[in-house]
């Protein structure tokens, strides 16, 4: 393995998952500015939309999404930058 490529400063990190209050903690180098309290330990906190308690492929369960607001929310999130 090549040196000095690697980051170094892995740490502690995290990991909630917003659609169903999951959280787990791993090691990472991502930043964040947000906290979150796990079992009396303040550890620094990523959100995620999704992740393996809520994603169909590994729960087993399929679930309906509501397409077209998500195509709406797109193109409202990316309309500034449409060309005129």
């Amino acid at each position: 393995m090549k040196q000095g490529i690697h980051p170094e400063n892995y740490r502690l990190v995290a990991f909630k998952d917003m659609s169903n209050d999951d959280v787990f903690i791993t090691k990472s180098t991502a930043k964040t500015k947000e906290t979150i309290e796990v079992d009396g330990t303040e550890y620094p906190l990523i959100k995620l939309e999704i992740s393996r308690t809520s994603h169909p492929y590994y729960t087993g369960q399929t679930k309906l999404v509501d397409s077209a607001g998500r195509i709406d929310k797109f193109k409202n999130k990316y309309a500034k930058f449409k060309k005129k």
